[in-house]
């Protein structure tokens, strides 16, 4: 029983993209110009490659920022309710917070919050 309805739940979400691929491509407006493939930035022609490597410290700097703003979000959502949570609510947040407390000592510990 379940299994079938599993199988029915992803062949209409599998048939649903597809469908939604297929409209937007039959309806998206189509421009070959070659100038399309040119890199741009405020109108003025790039000088040298425009491709640039980034350092990998910007991406890790990104995802810690990240995870703390979803922390805040988590935060905010337990601070609506912590009332009816009573002490189960403040323990568990509090083991939140450990975690992430200790992911901010690691990422420092390893030098990921320098700007070098």
């Amino acid at each position: 029983m379940y299994f079938t309805l599993l199988v029915v739940v992803i062949l209409t979400a599998i048939a649903l993209v597809k469908v939604a691929l297929g409209i937007a491509r039959a309806i998206s407006p189509r421009s070959y110009n070659p100038q399309k493939g040119e890199a741009y930035e405020c109108g003025i022609p790039t000088r040298g490659r425009s491709w640039m490597q980034f350092k990998v410290g910007y991406y890790l700097f990104a995802i810690l920022f990240l995870m703390f703003d979803v922390e805040t979000v988590f935060l905010f959502s337990w601070a609506v309710v912590v009332q009816e949570l009573g002490m189960y609510g403040l323990v568990s947040i509090l083991f939140f917070l450990v975690v992430l407390i200790l992911g901010l000592a690691y990422a420092w510990r390893k030098g990921a919050l320098e700007w070098k």
